[in-house]
């Protein structure tokens, strides 16, 4: 079962945040139990089945200094049992019953899912209520599932060349800052991770009024809210520690890396822009950012793909994204993988002329629309999967908007101009703010 929430992931998930709701009359209905608890219940009645998520208001950036990687580490101790439910008893409950579950960790929060059928859904919320109270965190537990972690860093990081550039280019990219924390943390600060500093996080940040449930299916608001005041209104709230702030540190000069590994076949190109979220930015900034990203590299059809892969045939594939969904700011990125005897200099200049050509003038007519089109069609159909409407709103909560900010999107990105678009492109992609990489292999080495 893969827990960590990745970068790659994140554009996976994110892609359809701010998408209109499945049908135009679906809104949540959001309430806050006695015990500061909040719920959201999005009625979907396509099929007798309810996806439930629970949301906690934690994540990578809340991780002690010299601690990197405890959120993600906790999100694996939440599946080690109670002291009614055994070591990974939960998740054979639920396959038991016909459900699926899984969690993710980013740097703003960490949730956990199952989706089941709804006549299930109390046995459901008995499970995470549970969890959230009685936590097994014994030294065993603490001990087998930190190796676990390390084990799965050497898999997903140590052994892939591509996260090792990403976690390198973030660390650059945001300085002092949390975000340039991996999430899944650092090898050596792991591994001194124990039970006290996993019994502390615990008690400081998995509680009720730090958590957000939200709820999608065959189900209406009231019954929910009953049924979550049974299962989870008992449950005391607790003393949270605060969320820091953390203030960006400016870039004085862009910065390059150049990183060669052995097990490189199809070098890469990569810059990633510290741009503003939908939290941080001023109002039509974050949608015009959408669009910038869906011009240059949203496709086949994208001005980075035929450039330099169809066009001057630099590459053999290439493309571009915004990330705006966090507390703090968020990245906007492009990549490229060079056609075999092509350099990346070459890759790089023909990008660069990408971005300029993106500065100079608005997008045209056609691309433009195209662009509004594709980005709300895409979102509304993936939003036809009950996960991704659940995703939708946890997200958006969990980083400091509310169900309102969801369910304007339509009409924020209809409302976006061509020469917003522009704009965005000169404010935003500017090398002072980027992080360049480049990723080598070995000279000689047979593409």
């Amino acid at each position: 079962m893969s827990r960590l929430f990745a970068p790659a992931a994140a554009l996976a998930l994110f892609v359809a945040v701010f998408a209109a709701p499945a049908s135009a009359d679906v809104k949540a209905t959001q309430y806050t139990l006695a015990n500061g608890m909040q719920v959201v219940v999005i009625p979907d009645h396509r099929a007798p089945v309810v996806t439930h998520m629970l949301w906690y208001r934690v994540g990578g950036i809340d991780d002690p200094m010299g601690l990197s990687g405890l959120a993600h580490f906790f999100e694996h101790l939440m599946f080690k049992g109670t002291k009614t439910v055994a070591d990974g008893e939960l998740s054979r409950t639920v396959a038991r019953n016909g459900g699926q579950d899984n969690a993710f960790t980013t740097h703003d929060f960490t949730a956990f899912f199952e989706r089941i059928a709804k006549d299930k859904l109390p046995l459901v919320m008995e499970l995470e209520a549970d969890r959230m109270a009685n936590l097994d965190l014994s030294d065993e537990h603490v001990r087998t599932e930190r190796a676990v972690v390390m084990e799965e860093r050497r898999s997903r990081v140590e052994s892939n060349p591509s996260s090792q550039l990403d976690e390198q280019m973030m660390a650059a990219l945001y300085l002092s800052h949390p975000y340039g924390r991996p999430v899944i943390g650092w090898m050596d600060e792991i591994a001194h991770i124990g039970r006290a500093e996993a019994t502390d996080y615990y008690l400081h940040h998995y509680a009720p009024n730090n958590a957000t449930l939200i709820v999608v299916g065959d189900v209406e608001p009231r019954d929910v809210l009953a049924l979550a005041k049974e299962k989870y209104g008992a449950l005391q709230s607790r003393t949270i520690t605060p969320r820091g702030v953390a203030v960006l540190p400016p870039r004085r000069a862009e910065t390059r890396l150049s990183m060669t590994h052995p097990d490189v076949r199809l070098a890469v190109f990569m810059r990633m822009y510290r741009v503003p979220s939908y939290v941080t930015a001023a109002p039509s900034v974050a949608e015009p950012l959408e669009i910038v990203a869906e011009v240059m590299g949203g496709g086949s059809a994208s001005r980075l793909y035929q450039a330099l892969v169809v066009k001057q045939k630099l590459a053999v594939n290439a493309g571009a994204w915004y990330s705006g969904y966090s507390r703090d700011s968020g990245q906007f990125g492009i990549i490229a993988y060079p056609r075999p005897g092509v350099s990346l200099d070459k890759i790089e200049k023909a990008a660069d002329a990408v971005i300029a050509s993106m500065q100079t003038a608005p997008p045209g007519d056609e691309e433009f629309n195209r662009a509004k089109t594709k980005l709300v069609a895409d979102a509304v159909y993936a939003r036809d999967n009950q996960g991704t409407m659940a995703n939708t709103y946890g997200v958006a909560l969990s980083i400091g908007l509310t169900t309102k900010d969801v369910e304007e999107w339509p009409e924020r990105m209809q409302a976006v101009h061509a020469g917003d678009v522009q704009t965005a492109a000169v404010n935003n992609l500017r090398k002072t703010e980027s992080v360049t990489g480049w990723l080598l292999p070995p000279k000689g080495a047979k593409p």
